[in-house]
């Protein structure tokens, strides 16, 4: 199946596109899409591989659903595109980095400069129908999102894993915590930010690590 998606990707999951639950999955998506309304955009689906290639990698951040709401889904998890209000958790992300390194609340929620400098914004479900959160797990998505996960762990180490809550947590449970720097804390969600997200200092210690790896430090 030929799935329009960056090349780097395209090369590393080729298998993947081709095996029965993915053709399955593609014309589930298809048909939502023709007669729901879906987040985000088709053509944005796979838009946290074409920002970010494979071999540039240095950071990954898991969601779940792309957000739901009108306008606010772009294809990178936890992102919303210039001119969108900030989502409740987004919020609390930018608090962190605050008071983490300091660095002043942006004027807009789009995180494509994130991308761009290597963080893999993956949602474990790229699709959503409108007001309607989690109505497309359990379709294929996250044996596919599973995947990408493990060829980058089984080909790429050195990577910071950040992982926000136990659906994250449970998602990437098999990574090399020896060949990686895996962080764990509470969702930034407004539930549960004040139960340790709050003061992970996860942002300066993704950079403390890509660091002492001799690599860019991320710009957050």
């Amino acid at each position: 199946m030929d799935v329009k998606v960056a090349e780097s990707w395209k090369n590393e999951l080729k298998s993947e596109f081709e095996k029965e639950y993915f053709e399955k999955l593609t014309s589930f998506v298809k048909q939502e899409y023709r007669s729901q309304t879906i987040y985000p955009p088709g053509k944005e689906i796979f838009r946290a591989f074409d920002q970010c290639d494979f071999d540039r990698v240095k950071v990954v951040i898991l969601g779940q659903d792309p957000y739901h709401g009108p306008g606010q889904a772009n294809g990178l998890c936890f992102s919303v595109r210039e001119g969108v209000p900030f989502p409740p958790s987004l919020v609390n992300i930018f608090k962190e980095i605050k008071a983490d390194l300091g660095k002043d609340i942006p004027p807009h929620g789009s995180l494509d400069r994130w991308a761009e400098q290597g963080v893999l914004l993956l949602n474990a479900t790229l699709t959503v129908r409108a007001h309607q959160a989690g109505s497309h797990q359990n379709k294929g998505w996250e044996q596919f999102t599973d995947a990408v996960i493990h060829h980058l762990a089984s080909q790429r180490t050195g990577i910071v894993y950040l992982l926000w809550g136990s659906y994250a947590q449970k998602k990437a449970a098999f990574l090399n915590t020896n060949e990686n720097l895996v962080l764990k804390s509470p969702h930034p969600s407004p539930l549960s930010a004040h139960r340790g997200f709050f003061g992970n200092g996860h942002f300066s210690k993704a950079n403390q690590y890509l660091s002492q790896q001799g690599k860019e430090t991320i710009d957050w």
